[in-house]
């Protein structure tokens, strides 16, 4: 399985080819998932908010 570089956007070659089953990125699609990366997002944000290295930086 692969997440494409430019996603949404698939690579045209990928349609030509018969042994490839394209889908949507869909790993983060369950409800536990969804409540983590909220209240990783808070946590974040707290975090920051008091003056502190956030758990996920983005460089």
């Amino acid at each position: 399985m692969n997440v494409y570089e430019d996603e949404p956007n698939v690579p045209p070659a990928f349609f030509e080819l018969d042994n490839v089953v394209l889908l949507p990125h869909m790993a983060s699609a369950s409800n536990e998932t969804r409540t983590a990366m909220g209240a990783l997002q808070i946590e974040n944000l707290l975090l920051k908010l008091d003056g502190k290295p956030v758990k996920t930086p983005v460089e």
